[in-house]
């Protein structure tokens, strides 16, 4: 059966990381990551006049779902070339609405494919300092405001997905064993 792997969480909880290597892991699998996007996302701001800003009103309205909706199309066009797919970005707002995934699941339905979300557990202040190692101008507003952005996030793992696997990543044990875990879950 043809797969689509959402690998979601907040920024900084090790998405790349552990997309990275799950993607190598499960082998011949298609990895997008939704970051690729952030050059046109830059463009856009400079072309509007905006601040960078990917927490900004403007991000928000203008561009957030636009990349989404490039990473999926692109991703249900790889469907019809490779049986798995994998997909960096948070998806925060997208695998907390049951209407949004149920949409999801049927589109995949129509090219024999199944949905698969895996959620990137980590501790608030793991991912922090992540961040703050990271030192990426995507996270400046972020960092400047953490206190503000941490509000805006949501650490919690998502309910109701029959597809949720958890991948624990705050510590090296937890990352070794859910890889292991992870794979198997997806492999069957």
């Amino acid at each position: 059966m043809k797969k689509l792997i959402l690998v979601t969480s907040p920024p900084a909880c090790g998405k790349t990381f552990i997309s990275k290597k799950l993607a190598k892991a499960l082998t011949n699998c298609v990895y997008l990551d939704k970051d690729t996007l952030i050059v046109l996302s830059k463009q856009i701001f400079k072309v509007a006049g905006e601040e960078y800003n990917r927490s900004s009103d403007f991000f928000q309205r203008e561009i957030r779902d636009y990349e989404y909706y490039a990473v999926l199309d692109i991703a249900f066009e790889a469907l019809d070339y490779n049986d798995t797919v994998l997909i960096n970005a948070p998806f925060t707002d997208e695998i907390r609405d049951k209407k949004y995934l149920d949409g999801l699941r049927k589109k995949l339905a129509d090219k024999d494919a199944e949905l698969c979300v895996v959620w990137v557990h980590t501790d608030i202040e793991v991912a922090h300092q992540r961040m703050i190692k990271r030192a990426s101008d995507r996270d400046t507003w972020k960092l400047e405001n953490w206190d503000e952005y941490v509000k805006t996030q949501r650490y919690d793992q998502p309910t109701d997905i029959p597809e949720l696997i958890v991948f624990n990543n705050s510590s090296d044990e937890d990352y070794k064993k859910s890889l292991e875990a992870a794979v198997k879950a997806i492999r069957g």
